[in-house]
């Protein structure tokens, strides 16, 4: 038997060396041959094609590791992450119900009494213990497949910003890094210890600082703060906004509301999207969630690249969407520990077509 292969330590340098939290598609360690004997190459395959640029919109389930090194290089225009931001708590997807009761203890319309019923859905674990080495090899395959023009929007906390601030300038390249947007709500409990946590970080960096695409006659406008110190007309037609941007969460009985924990606001995508694409373009959301890039991306005539492990967040994307799932099969996905396995009926799912969305 051949001896186990060695885990390289990890580096200060988060992406300095593209580690992987799982072992390759083809491995040339082979445990059924003696010590003795040589080792035989194993024919290298290139990878089964599910993504063309004239294709359907795409909507994959799997890791999104392995479906990443499915797509070509610099195909993308526009490359959205909004990871797990590593919070080391259990993010719940939460449904309410409501039921007309006499004895209820909410009122509603014309005095009806109702009662309110709970229930936790789905969760995932927001916590790891490597979290750079789970995302690093990510971002690396998102570099690879933007476009020359293209731009990269990754969406984290003040947990891990500045680690991301670091890890991006080596990986771009410091001439690469274009804004860093505070997207600022204010909803939610208030600690009274310290300054409230009451925004995210999304980093923004191009492929090519010279050839990058940006549109900011397509991004929606702003009221002027003071708008009597501008023209009438200025004020009419508001302001481009800023680096700081001010937009409500999904509130829990929002019109925009899955019920997917971690959702995202449309309107929020809708400005990244008009920024950074022309229509037609493609558009890729490596954490898909409950899919609100993909949403945007279509309201606004681009293409869209969806991809989670989640079989419950896959499950809302189609729902909200109509569109079909694409499942990675065990031999084109990497195996993950970390990753929840989708239960068998999942797997087999392929709708005949897309369905009118929700």
């Amino acid at each position: 038997m051949s001896a186990p292969r060695e885990t390289p330590a990890p580096s200060a340098a988060p992406l300095s060396t593209p580690a992987r939290s799982a072992a390759p598609l083809s491995d040339p360690a082979r445990s059924d041959l003696p010590p003795s004997a040589p080792e035989r190459a194993i024919p290298q395959s290139a990878p089964p094609q599910i993504w063309t640029p004239d294709g359907d919109d795409l909507l994959l389930h799997g890791d999104n590791l392995a479906a990443l090194e499915h797509l070509p290089d610099e195909t993308m225009q526009l490359v959205y992450l909004d990871p797990p931001f590593n919070t080391g708590r259990t993010q719940q997807r939460r449904s309410t119900t409501s039921t007309r009761d006499p004895d209820g203890a909410y009122l509603g319309f014309q005095g009806t009494s109702y009662r309110r019923t709970v229930e936790t859905l789905g969760r995932y674990d927001d916590t790891f213990l490597d979290y750079w080495g789970f995302l690093a090899p990510r971002l690396e395959q998102a570099h690879r497949v933007l476009r020359d023009d293209g731009t990269l929007y990754l969406h984290l906390d003040w947990r891990e910003a500045h680690y991301a601030k670091v890890a991006l300038d080596a990986l771009f390249g410091r001439e690469c890094f274009l804004n860093e947007l505070i997207w600022a709500y204010d909803y939610g409990a208030k600690s009274r210890r310290r300054w409230p946590t009451k925004h995210d970080t999304i980093l923004v960096y191009v492929k090519n600082p010279d050839t990058y695409y940006f549109d900011s006659d397509s991004v929606d406008r702003e009221p002027y703060m003071a708008p009597g110190l501008v023209t009438p007309e200025k004020a009419a037609r508001g302001k481009l906004p800023t680096d700081v941007w001010w937009h409500t969460i999904v509130t829990t009985n929002g019109r925009e509301k899955t019920g997917y924990p971690t959702q995202k606001p449309l309107g929020v995508l809708r400005r990244i999207v008009a920024a950074s694409s022309r229509e037609g373009d493609w558009v890729l959301d490596p954490f898909a969630g409950s899919g609100t890039t993909a949403a945007a991306a279509r309201d606004l005539g681009r293409r869209s690249v969806s991809m989670d492990a989640n079989p419950e967040a896959v499950q809302v994307m189609s729902d909200r969407l109509g569109m079909p799932v694409t499942t990675l099969s065990d031999a084109q996905s990497i195996p993950s520990p970390a990753t929840e396995a989708a239960p068998p009926e999942l797997s087999q799912r392929r709708t005949s077509g897309p369905r009118p969305p929700r």
